[in-house]
């Protein structure tokens, strides 16, 4: 994929889905491209010129960018937090694309973390039917199978860690981590003893990466991976690889208190996201993911 010639299809599907001029001027790489290309287009319209975040990758990564999407309009539509508007979607058979409203955003600060810790506590308050989601999706480049469920124990062992525990075994890693983790899920209906979980509409991906604040510490969530849950599994993913001020948590907390359990429970959830990274990335992440079975295997003692 050459990032030029992309761009002018781009260009020509902002063009063909807005109805609106949009003459291209340039294009940058940007950061933000981990998986894919990410690029700032700037374009001359009726109105001034104007700026277009774009995603880029070849035809066969489409799905990756429907699925987010798909979970970008359903943040927006449930009104708790500011994501970036989608612009486009599309591809040409050689190439496929992303276009999202061009956000000018800047770390997370004290006041957009305060401000953040109460949006998310918002949406997790939405009333939600059922868990799961409609639609499978990605968690970073992994595929993510979701489906509907009315037992949120039996969704998350099945479409989680034995998705992730299932995959580990093809990766051929160590096969006392999978015995153990099939240990575990075999007997985690432990930690849900004394709690309940209610459906709640998650991000899904949330790490510091993947959160941002406009210039007046209004702030914004990207890179989804939405399905609903429990909430935990969204806070719990917010501990995980850092990059969120304390005033985050103190005010999810002050606006929604966690229950009594929580900590366990954390550690569980975010057992997925370090098999994921293991099934990735392999290296460290493995014997993180062994230390976690055997601490949460611990807990059930």
């Amino acid at each position: 994929m050459k990032a030029p010639a992309v761009a002018h299809a781009i260009a020509q599907d902002i063009v063909d889905t807005t109805r609106a001029d949009f003459d291209l001027l340039s294009v940058e790489p940007v950061a933000g491209g981990c998986i894919h290309t990410a690029l700032r287009l700037q374009g001359e319209t009726s109105e001034g010129r104007k700026l277009y975040f774009a995603k880029a990758n070849t035809a066969d990564k489409a799905p990756m960018f429907e699925a987010e999407a798909d979970g970008l309009e359903a943040l927006r539509t449930a009104g708790a937090v500011r994501v970036p508007r989608v612009v486009a979607r599309g591809d040409d058979g050689d190439d496929a694309w992303l276009v999202l409203e061009w956000l000018e955003l800047v770390a997370l600060g004290e006041r957009a973390a305060t401000r953040l810790g109460e949006a998310l506590a918002r949406l997790h308050a939405l009333p939600q039917a059922r868990f799961g989601w409609s639609r499978d999706n990605f968690i970073g480049a992994a595929p993510q199978a979701n489906g509907w469920s009315d037992d949120w124990l039996a969704f998350w062992r099945e479409k989680r860690l034995h998705a992730q525990l299932r995959l580990a075994a093809r990766n051929r890693l160590p096969s006392r981590l999978i015995d153990r983790g099939e240990r575990l899920l075999a007997d985690c209906e432990a930690f849900f003893s004394a709690y309940a979980p209610r459906p709640s509409l998650l991000h899904g991906d949330l790490w510091g990466g993947n959160a941002a604040a406009m210039a007046d510490d209004e702030p914004v969530l990207f890179d989804p991976a939405v399905y609903v849950g429990d909430r935990e599994a969204d806070v719990a993913m917010t501990e995980l690889f850092g990059g969120f001020p304390s005033q985050f948590l103190s005010a999810y907390r002050a606006h929604s208190p966690l229950d009594v359990g929580y900590p366990v429970r954390r550690n569980f959830y975010n057992l997925y996201h370090l098999l994921n990274h293991a099934n990735l990335f392999t290296g460290a992440y493995v014997s993180q993911s062994a230390q976690s079975i055997d601490s949460l295997l611990a807990e059930i003692r």
